[in-house]
């Protein structure tokens, strides 16, 4: 259960624990200045916090029990003007763990608790500072592990989409009001809601709904990695090509058929995108209990791969690796590579690249013939892959990261079709506002204007203890 205790003074250490020279320990609450002044000294030898303006900052010894437990700097933010929108210190610290949890233990013993894991972030979000899409963005900027997961995360963090979000349910809410206000005069059959202009703006807000569920691909894709499975049959090369996309010996590579019995995955960022490549055990029949579960596996993670990566030898007839590929279970929407490696031991009468024409006339796929003990064949792989998925953020349209936003985005965009079939059939106004309830509830959990403990749950516990 989260903690929603606002009258609390709470602590934590805000920064990575043992990796820096300097650590910062964060309070915040309504005594957090004045406990924060009771154990700081400045260089003049007064306590000096209780005046401090806010956003200054001082410089001074952490005493406790006339014992010097280290010299800090001390930040002080008043509320409103701080992050959780509560009086706030944050004190600079040497990084020292022990001299960490001595001043934590000092604090606790001086009116602080402990702050539960994303416990900051819920009290700007109770304090308005946040909403709840701004709120999750905190978490997701913290996890971003190259540029565009960071860009993404910071579009959401300003407040676009939330400002969208809103504006739609706004208009929503005032055409609500006006249907309601007809039941009041149920008996003298007005109306005051315009059903043309409303179901205008529902179609408008479908359109919304439908063209920010739709990116959620793109951003779920963005945020967590593309999926890239590496499939094949044994010994054509896939995890030495694994090894030379990540630069390292992840798998191990043997000529005896069988070797990988199951996936091994590892992520590599590409120009800023995220990419997920898996390893698979080799596609072939076999009566290895083992090696017949790690196939399994395999054809599990071809089914859900974003690309598959269809490796073969380049020394087998065309028509059968062609023939291999079109027998590959796989949907639609998935992009597939055929990857024909060993031109390094190519030994037929045509020309390496001709069998790559081939095999990409025959399948209609991309195919690249390669060495995937060459870097700079793995760097021209890389490069179509890139072609082949065609990730680009838009610059002006907003893109859905989050799966909790999608379900309601649904939600909402089902009750609003089912408003707008009522409206056209001419339903009663107390029928269809039934319908437009579910939407406006379901479009309030986004960004918080409708909430309870167990969403603030699931998204705040997922935080880190300081944020």
């Amino acid at each position: 259960m989260i903690n929603q205790d606002k009258d609390s003074t709470i602590c934590a250490i805000a920064t990575p624990s043992g990796v820096g020279a300097i650590a910062v320990i964060r309070l915040s609450g309504k005594n957090a200045i004045s406990i924060t002044d009771k154990l700081f000294v400045s260089a003049s030898g007064k306590h000096v916090l209780l005046n401090a303006k806010t956003h200054s900052l001082k410089f001074g010894k952490f005493v406790f029990e006339n014992k010097v437990i280290d010299e800090v700097l001390v930040s002080v933010f008043r509320n409103p003007n701080s992050y959780t929108g509560e009086d706030t210190t944050e004190i600079s610290c040497h990084g020292s763990q022990f001299i960490q949890q001595k001043i934590l233990e000092v604090l606790t013993q001086n009116g602080c608790r402990f702050a539960q894991a994303g416990e900051f972030t819920l009290r700007a979000f109770l304090n308005g500072k946040l909403d709840l899409t701004q709120a999750e963005a905190v978490a997701d900027i913290i996890a971003s592990e190259n540029e565009s997961q960071l860009k993404l995360a910071m579009q959401q963090m300003r407040g676009g989409y939330s400002e969208q979000i809103e504006k739609l349910r706004q208009e929503l809410i005032d055409f609500t009001a006006l249907m309601e206000l007809e039941l009041d005069f149920s008996e003298e059959d007005v109306e005051f809601a315009d059903r043309k202009k409303f179901i205008s703006l529902i179609n408008h807000t479908l359109s919304v709904i439908e063209k920010l569920v739709e990116s959620f691909t793109l951003g779920n894709a963005i945020k967590k990695g593309i999926p890239v499975a590496i499939a094949g049959k044994p010994n054509v090369g896939k995890s030495t090509l694994l090894n030379k996309l990540l630069k390292e010996e992840k798998a191990i590579v043997s000529d005896i058929a069988g070797t990988t019995r199951d996936f091994i995955e590892d992520t590599l960022s590409v120009n800023g995108i995220t990419y997920r490549f898996i390893d698979t055990a080799g596609l072939r029949h076999t009566a290895d209990v083992l090696e017949a579960k790690g196939i399994e596996r395999s054809y599990e993670k071809i089914k859900h791969a974003s690309l598959l990566l269809f490796m073969a030898d380049v020394n087998d007839d065309y028509k059968t690796i062609a023939a291999d590929v079109k027998k590959l279970p796989v949907e639609a929407a998935q992009k597939i590579i055929v990857v024909l490696n060993k031109v390094d031991t190519f030994y037929n009468t045509c020309n390496a690249h001709d069998v790559e024409e081939a095999v990409a006339t025959l399948t209609g796929l991309p195919a690249i013939a390669i060495s995937a003990k060459n870097s700079n064949d793995a760097e021209k792989l890389l490069s179509l892959i890139e072609k082949t998925m065609i990730v680009q953020l838009p610059s002006n349209d907003f893109v859905v990261t989050n799966a909790r936003h999608v379900d309601a985005l649904a939600t909402a965009g089902k009750a609003l079709q089912q408003v707008k079939d009522g409206l056209e059939k001419k339903l009663s106004g107390d029928l269809v506002s039934i319908d437009i309830r579910t939407a406006l509830q379901a479009l309030g959990t986004i960004t918080g204007k409708i909430t309870n403990n167990d969403i603030l749950g699931s998204i705040f516990t997922r935080f880190c203890i300081g944020k």
